[in-house]
């Protein structure tokens, strides 16, 4: 299966990890994106995070859905 994937410049660092997820729309709601991230389908620089709020910064990289984000700043 092919991974996407999407360069995502923040225009504030650090920002919130469901947010990302929502503002790229790869789900639906920030609710969503918190139910994700609780149940493990999320990994952070290759480790499954679970906190909803971890702070994303320049140079981390999500995966998530079969997509890679990788985080530059704006």
């Amino acid at each position: 299966m092919t991974q996407n994937t999407i360069t995502v410049a923040l225009q504030h660092s650090p920002t919130e990890l469901y947010k990302i997820l929502k503002f790229e729309g790869l789900v639906s709601s920030g609710a969503e994106a918190k139910i994700v991230i609780a149940d493990g389908q999320v990994q952070l620089n290759g480790e499954i995070e679970r906190q909803k709020r971890k702070k994303i910064v320049a140079g981390d990289i999500v995966d998530f859905d079969n997509n890679r984000l990788i985080i530059t700043l704006a």
